[in-house]
């Protein structure tokens, strides 16, 4: 609550900061919104950079959400054919 409060939110948004992002990783876990919902964590993430890039903590708040979002990405190419065929890399 401390952090939330030190990087300019309020804490009565804590909460449906939480309940987005579950409902958000939900649909990511889901295969038929997979893809909603890894667009959507790519803009909850984004907060997250747009956030610390404003605040500047160091380089290691701005670059996890990054990573994550990398990897969000990157769990969904692996498991979804679709997303292979708009994407062939390396063939």
């Amino acid at each position: 609550v401390e952090g939330t409060t030190r990087l300019g939110y309020s804490e009565n948004t804590i909460v449906p900061l939480g309940i987005v992002l579950v409902a958000c990783t939900i649909l990511y876990l889901i295969p038929r919104t997979s893809v909603l919902g890894a667009i959507l964590l790519t803009g909850y993430l984004g907060g997250a950079v747009s956030t610390h890039v404003r605040f500047f903590e160091g380089a290691f708040p701005i670059v996890f959400p990054v990573i994550l979002g990398t990897l969000v990405w990157g769990g969904l190419y692996l498991r979804d054919h679709r997303l292979r065929e708009l994407l062939p890399l390396g063939h």
